[in-house]
């Protein structure tokens, strides 16, 4: 992909990872187009079904890099207007796009400013129970322009998101498990693993369910109660009509899932 941005395929998930631990995965211009690259060509491939985003060596993302301005690497910021933005290339990135189906952050070490707007992009976070997030872009006069103040209040409630933003003060992997900022908890030097273990688990499912269910769960953000009842029931008729539901039922008919067997995981019942 480039020397900034590698991607495995691992069974259905493709895990792709951000390699600059020289500066804590912090992501410059070249790097946030391979992270969009990657993610609109794993949106389109139906060889996988749920993505990891990673960083190498011991971090996730110290947010951009603030050294690449001075030599011409600066991340882009551009003015779009509602109707532009969706599926445009952020700052970051990928933090723009909107998904069809499951992201996974596996975050070890600090997922901080613009790293914690990727992480919060994700659909899921799987965490090192020394993991720092923080919104330390506050320190330098560096906005949040990758969603972080529309996605982090939506994730954790307006009032603990203000506290975060306002303050740009770390949160340790227990206070983030606490408020629902981090998904999972898992020991130092385990999250990606782990990340494949949930990621494996949601790609057994079928999928035309999971992503339909998914798909109600955000665009329900932006629309009336009646309307994203309506919207829910629509997108359920599709997956139904699909044939995927009746094959599902046939399996159980047949025996499969009897007692709870099948169902659930390592991550719960």
């Amino acid at each position: 992909m480039s020397d900034n941005v590698t991607i495995d395929d691992i069974g259905r998930t493709r895990v792709v990872t951000i390699e600059r631990p020289e500066v804590r995965n912090a992501v410059d211009r070249p790097t946030a187009e391979a992270l969009y690259e990657a993610f609109v060509a794993f949106d389109v491939d139906d060889t996988v079904d749920v993505a990891i985003l990673t960083g190498r060596g011991g971090a996730f993302c110290a947010g951009a890099d603030l050294r690449g301005i001075a030599d011409g690497r600066g991340n882009r910021i551009e003015q779009r207007s509602a109707a532009e933005i969706g599926g445009s290339i952020g700052p970051m990135g990928p933090t723009r796009l909107d998904m069809s189906k499951p992201v996974i952050a596996a975050v070890e070490g600090h997922a901080v400013a613009g790293g914690l707007e990727l992480a919060i992009w994700c659909d899921l976070r799987v965490v090192a129970d020394d993991a720092i997030f923080g919104v330390y872009c506050r320190r330098w006069g560096v906005p949040l322009v990758d969603g972080g103040t529309v996605r982090l209040p939506r994730l954790i409630g307006h009032g603990v998101a203000m506290d975060l933003i306002l303050t740009g003060r770390s949160v340790d992997a227990n206070e983030a498990l606490r408020i629902g900022l981090a998904t999972r908890v898992v020991p130092s030097g385990s999250a990606l693993d782990d990340a494949l273990t949930l990621a494996n688990e949601i790609a057994t499912f079928p999928q035309r369910c999971v992503q339909s269910d998914r798909r109600s769960a955000i665009d329900s953000w932006s629309l009336p109660h009646e309307a994203a009842m309506a919207h829910e029931v629509e997108l359920g008729l599709i997956t139904v009509n699909s044939g995927e539901t009746e094959a599902g039922a046939t399996r159980f008919r047949d025996g499969e899932g009897r007692h709870g067997t099948g169902v659930g995981g390592s991550f719960g019942p």
